[in-house]
């Protein structure tokens, strides 16, 4: 049976590539030259996630950010925290050899750790790496999450912090516990608060030097439509 699930397991990639072959789109996390993309989103998007590795537009955004913005592809020993990884970013990750990953996530059992981000378990200055998208929305004291991140980065380390900005001021309220209203005010059952365009003021209070990237910057107005981005979606490094 473990045989029969790592054969299946090596061709899905190609036969999905094989599939969904196109010149259309491009997947920049998968190399796939795709001729669709599918729609995803609790309100439905279209063209936002990859048929073959079924990533989304942040992070199709983050992982072109990453190879033109930052040292992530250097070939330089690094070691990175991978909060709530992502499987398609995460076996990206791992496949650069110069790279020692650690993932984690507040349950499962699908990471190397289970820890809480206002609480890390690592001593200060440990990580070269923090990548962590589209968590602190759900993490009612970002402020202690970031300064967490922070503080287990080494001098001179760089985190990708990207969350979902979808207001012109950061909005919340702790007492909303009901589902149905976080969903109604700030987009997500499970989301605490709605981050707006002062989102980089949080992350500079507790000492991190901002860098936000749009996608319009990143691969030019006339390259959006093929790597399936809006050109107005952010991505912000935050440098200690």
């Amino acid at each position: 049976m473990y045989l029969v699930d790592t054969l299946k397991t090596r061709l899905r990639y190609p036969l999905k590539k094989l599939f969904y072959l196109g010149n259309r789109y491009y997947c920049p996390i998968c190399k796939s030259h795709i001729r669709l993309l599918q729609e995803a989103g609790i309100i439905r998007r279209q063209n936002a996630k990859c048929p073959v590795c079924g990533s989304l537009e942040r992070h199709r955004l983050a992982w072109l950010v990453l190879e033109k913005h930052t040292s992530l592809f250097d070939g330089q020993p690094k070691k990175m925290l991978h909060i709530a990884p992502e499987g398609y970013l995460e076996k990206g990750f791992r496949k650069l050899e110069h790279l020692d990953s650690i993932t984690s996530d507040i349950v499962g059992n699908h990471v190397d750790v289970n820890m809480d981000i206002t609480a890390i378990s690592f001593s200060d200055n440990t990580f070269d790496v923090v990548y962590c998208s589209h968590v602190l929305e759900h993490i009612h004291n970002d402020y202690k999450a970031m300064q967490e991140i922070w503080r287990v980065l080494k001098a001179g380390g760089w985190a990708a912090l990207d969350v979902p900005i979808t207001a012109e001021i950061t909005t919340e309220d702790p007492s909303i516990t009901d589902p149905n209203e976080r969903l109604r005010l700030f987009g997500q059952e499970d989301h605490v608060r709605r981050y707006g365009q002062d989102y980089p003021d949080r992350l500079t209070s507790v000492g991190f030097t901002v860098r936000r990237f749009s996608a319009a910057e990143i691969v030019g107005a006339n390259h959006l439509r093929r790597f399936g981005l809006e050109a107005n979606r952010l991505c912000f490094i935050g440098s200690k």
